[in-house]
């Protein structure tokens, strides 16, 4: 987990109105200068802000939905402000929609007539989504407030949750005042999408129709939209075991081997639009193991999904697509986990690995003429642990996915402001990892994205993550690879050197998936090889891994499905990989034999058990 901060200026939000009044320069309890109304610049960015012993009630609906961090500003800390005995406290919020110069970003309602159709639909889906969380925590007046929801690109931020008991209860929120408070804008929507977004929103008022079919409508026309845009992709990766280590204990999917394959061996094609970075753990006698089974497996698993959805002729909707993911890590989980028994290995002797993948699903649109689109956009991101993605455009950095650890745990409980949780000596300790317990009590984070905008996608390990080095280095090499200034590859290969500078302690992997909308600007680099530093292999062949973890790869382990024991020595008379791939491919088959797309039903995940941390790597 990271401890030290980005070096930009600290930008709060000061959540009570009232303090719009004060005047820019003054400087507040001699740490906190106002800006403009309500925003204040920490000048003491290197002392913990204060943090009453007992949180504010008002503070609670924050932590819970740390989740959505992408939209949901972060507390920051509280201000006291007033002389006993009457003072009052004011809630300091983090990561709202300040850019790096102090300056708000524009109201959705400011952008609504410049954005494209996609867009718009875009914004309308992230908003929809949060209806229920904020309706569950009893702040979905925040909702209501169109200065209050602002964007950034692709992304809706809410400045701040505003409390629905602070309004008289004739006006307490509901769905029909949500789309009345909503149609006014969606009536100045493009021309192509307004009557079908004043139709769809127009439902949502309606008792006989419930969210889940308006959002399924939604999604249809944000898909469709989509898939009007040209996207094109192009993938780099690469893993280093760093100047420290002895051993590297991360797989990552695709590497330049992995990418030499297409015209090496045609038969034995890459899979196409999937991303991986796996992380293991247990040392050099078991983590490597953990990750190269997790990536071997997830790649069959990932091709048959594929198959799976392009023989679909309807579109299959975000929540099934996340549970066949969830039920694929889940068996990744499991395969891991029975090798640990079959070797009696407990607690923190047991191997596992994180994992952040990406798959880009090119799911067909179909057209009322009887022709389709390819390529409706859908980006899906899961992750297990505290490896990392990152989404980044020419104007910022975006973290996609939440740690998985302790501090992370101690906010989404409602026990904890997240810098206090991280100053806790176990606050970087994972709470889950694939391999380490049952599939039963695994989280697999699953989001839905859609590409609509230039940017690249960035997967990768703690030893480039450590220490904010993508916040701080993005620029340096994402800007130049969008304007074709510099090769994908020359940036896995500066990334990877610059971790290995800053965090050598570890094993470092990158991923980068270049996503082009606009036409492609022209190539401004001379076109060369990849450097003799970029690792030649995808993943550590058979010669090349321990005795220990051979041992571990070979040992007697019991079959996934059918309980069958393996003997040792058919497996030693094959590649191992071989029969990894005949266990995964059965349980391939039976999770896609379990019925057809449209009558799977939704499950809920279970509750965040309160277990005991899982080592770091």
């Amino acid at each position: 987990m990271n401890s030290s901060e980005p070096s930009m200026n600290r930008y709060i939000w000061a959540s009570d109105p009232a303090l719009a009044q004060i005047s820019p320069g003054v400087l507040i309890q001699d740490r906190y200068q106002v800006i403009a109304p309500q925003i204040w610049l920490d000048t003491q960015p290197e002392a913990a802000p204060h943090v009453p012993q007992e949180l504010p009630e008002e503070i609670i609906s924050y932590l819970r939905l740390f989740p959505q961090r992408l939209h949901i500003p972060e507390v920051y800390g509280v201000a006291v402000l007033g002389e006993e005995p009457n003072t009052a406290e004011v809630i300091l919020l983090e990561n709202v929609p300040i850019d790096s110069e102090g300056n708000l970003y524009p109201a959705i309602v400011e952008q609504w007539h410049h954005a494209q159709a996609v867009r718009q639909v875009y914004w309308l889906w992230q908003i929809l989504q949060l209806w229920t969380p904020l309706s569950e925590l009893e702040v979905a007046s925040s909702l209501l407030i169109p200065e209050n929801i602002r964007v950034q690109g692709w992304r809706v931020r809410l400045l701040q949750l505003f409390s629905d008991r602070t309004i008289p209860n004739q006006a307490q929120p509901n769905l029909a005042a949500f789309c009345d408070r909503w149609l006014e804008w969606i009536a100045s929507s493009h021309p192509s999408v307004v009557d079908r977004l004043r139709q769809i929103w127009q439902q949502i008022g309606n008792e006989q129709q419930s969210l889940e079919t308006v959002s399924l409508e939604l999604n249809e026309l944000l898909l469709e939209k989509a898939a009007e845009l040209p996207l094109r992709l192009q993938v780099a990766g690469g893993t280093d075991q760093g100047p420290k280590r002895s051993s590297n204990e991360d797989s990552c999917y695709p590497t330049e081997a992995d990418l030499q394959l297409i015209t090496e061996s045609p038969n034995d094609l890459l899979i196409p639009n999937f991303t991986l970075v796996c992380d293991g753990i247990g040392g050099h006698e078991g983590g490597e193991v953990a990750s190269l089974m997790a990536l071997q497996t997830l790649k069959l698993q990932v091709r048959a999904l594929l198959i799976e959805i392009s023989q679909q002729t309807e579109i299959v909707p975000p929540n099934i697509i996340s549970e066949q993911i969830t039920a694929i890590i889940r068996v990744v989980n499991d395969l891991i986990a029975k090798q640990n028994d079959s070797q009696g290995r407990e607690m923190r002797q047991r191997m596992g690995t994180t994992l952040v993948m990406g798959l880009q699903i090119p799911q067909k649109i179909n057209q009322p003429d009887g022709t389709f689109l390819e390529n409706a956009h859908e980006l899906y991101i899961a992750s297990v642990g505290d490896s990392r993605v990152y989404w980044i455009t020419g104007d910022y950095c975006q973290q996609l996915t939440l740690d998985d650890d302790v501090a992370t745990r101690e906010v989404r409980l409602g026990r904890s402001v997240y810098r206090e949780a991280l100053r806790r000596v176990d606050g970087g300790a994972l709470t889950q990892a694939l391999g380490t317990r049952e599939a039963q009590i695994l989280r697999p984070t699953v989001q839905r994205f859609i590409l609509e905008e230039d940017g690249i996608l960035l997967l990768c390990s703690d030893g480039l993550s450590d220490k904010n080095t993508v916040e701080q280095s993005w620029q340096e090499f994402a800007k130049p690879v969008l304007k074709n200034k510099m090769s994908l590859e020359t940036a896995v290969q500066s990334w990877i050197n610059l971790a290995n500078e800053r965090n050598g302690h570890d094993n470092t992997s990158v991923v980068l998936t270049r996503c082009l909308i606009s036409p492609e600007p022209p190539v401004l680099f001379e076109p060369k090889k990849v450097e003799t530093e970029m690792p030649t292999t995808a993943y550590p062949v058979e010669s090349e891994l321990t005795e220990a973890s051979k041992a571990l790869l070979y040992s007697p382990a019991t079959h996934p499905e059918a309980g069958e024991t393996v003997d040792v020595q058919t497996v030693r008379r094959g590649s191992w990989l071989t029969v990894l791939t005949t266990l995964a491919i059965i349980v391939v088959v039976g999770l896609i034999g379990l019925g057809v797309w449209r009558s799977l039903t939704p499950q809920n995940p279970p509750p965040t058990p309160e277990t005991p941390e899982t080592p770091n790597q």
